[in-house]
């Protein structure tokens, strides 16, 4: 299993454990609610009953019958509204709708039409029809399962947020360190390997076979030279130069279809196709390059075609990338680009996250997956500002589909 593979399975595991939390506190706080409901509707039964057989008190039988319990159910409504209705519709009394609501006959009205409406099935007491609405407190412990997941979720976003933010920068110093490490570790190496070939051309100057092999070796350690290069400005602020893009591809061409089959076919623009400058810094540049190309002869196993295509508009010059391999699915397009994902049984899924590093943080470009078909090909695409004052431009500039002739 790779490492971005068990990280969205621990988000997903998250996610459904923060649903479970939900839903539990949202099936206690109803079956509370429901009890509290009921509870409601037997009060305003009693209350109701106490308040007719107060009316209804006759004050010669004073002397016989004590209504004290009667008004203590009364006066103990304090938070329940209530709308009393005769058979003729007409509102007889209400309570703790407010002091200017109470006697408000249009206002009272209204609430036992939207109660009536909303299949409320009112108290019948001695003639009387008894509406009443929810208490304050029973409306917000239905609405406190919503309030609970808001702050849930709110706390579970800015909680991820804090800690992906710290871990990322935690992890921009380890790659920056580990970088330099290994670009400081290669150069004690590369300098002895220098003198050594030194030492061994003068010792067999004459040796054409020994002097053909110090040829390659050279070339070798030059490539050491340029890796070590590359390491070393990880993490630093990259110098930019003027550059012909179409000399710079060409050359990323050569080198890697030295080293590919040769079935495989590189169609790549002339490097005197055009002469179109952009600012990169090309160690780094080559390096993405280098990347796009290499997973693009993994995905073909050793045959196919890899064609580029150069093309600019006002303030871009976009680069495309082609090759006739296995293809992306769609929902994956975004996720090539994470630390850790790869369908390598042996791969690190850290060369397109490097290669999107250098060219939207170093660059001030962009680097995406323009289109994909499984089984037919892959086409990224590399977004440069044709200089640093058009980066912002460049950056929300829609993706040219049609290449514009520069020659």
């Amino acid at each position: 299993m790779s490492d971005y593979t068990r990280k969205i399975r621990w988000k997903l595991y998250l996610a459904i454990f923060g649903a479970l939390i939900v839903v539990i506190s949202m099936v206690y706080t109803n079956r509370l609610a429901g009890r509290l409901a009921d509870e409601e509707r037997k009060k305003v039964d009693i209350w109701v009953k106490a308040m007719l057989e107060v009316n209804d008190f006759n004050e010669e039988d004073e002397e016989y019958e004590d209504i004290s319990l009667h008004w203590e159910i009364i006066s103990s409504n304090t938070t329940i509204p209530v709308i009393i209705v005769d058979e003729a519709g007409k509102i007889i009394d209400a309570v703790n709708f407010g002091p200017e609501l109470d006697n408000n006959k249009p206002y009272l009205a209204k609430e036992v039409a939207k109660l009536q409406s909303a299949g409320f099935e009112p108290i019948e007491s001695y003639g009387a029809f008894v509406y009443y609405k929810e208490s304050r407190l029973l409306t917000q412990l239905r609405y406190f399962p919503l309030v609970q997941f808001m702050l849930i979720a709110a706390f579970i976003l800015f909680g991820y947020l804090g800690v992906n933010a710290a871990r990322r920068a935690e992890q921009n110093r380890v790659w920056v360190g580990m970088a330099k490490e290994t670009a400081h570790q290669l150069g004690t190496p590369i300098s002895a390997i220098i003198a050594w070939l030194e030492h061994l051309n003068l010792a067999k100057e004459g040796d054409p076979e020994v002097q053909e092999v110090v040829m390659e070796l050279r070339n070798d350690v030059n490539r050491l030279e340029l890796i070590a290069e590359r390491f070393s400005k990880i993490g630093s602020a990259p110098v930019l130069a003027q550059t012909n893009i179409y000399e710079e591809l060409a050359k990323c061409a050569r080198y890697m279809e030295k080293r590919a089959s040769r079935k495989v076919v590189f169609d790549f623009p002339d490097q005197h196709a055009g002469k179109l400058n952009v600012h990169i810094n090309a160690p780094l540049f080559d390096w993405v390059v280098e990347n796009l190309l290499r997973n693009a002869l993994d995905a073909m196993d050793g045959k196919g075609c890899i064609s580029a295509e150069i093309y600019e508009d006002a303030s871009s010059v976009y680069i495309d990338i082609t090759d006739t391999g296995k293809g992306i699915p769609p929902n994956k397009f975004k996720t090539v680009f994470q630390p850790g994902f790869t369908t390598k049984k042996r791969g690190w899924g850290l060369g397109l996250s490097l290669a999107k590093r250098i060219i939207e943080e170093y660059h001030l470009g962009k680097i995406f997956v323009k289109r994909s078909v499984p089984n037919e090909g892959t086409t990224f695409t590399i977004r440069l500002p044709k200089s640093p004052a058009s980066a912002h431009q460049a950056v929300t500039a829609p993706v040219q589909e049609k290449p514009v002739n520069v020659n």
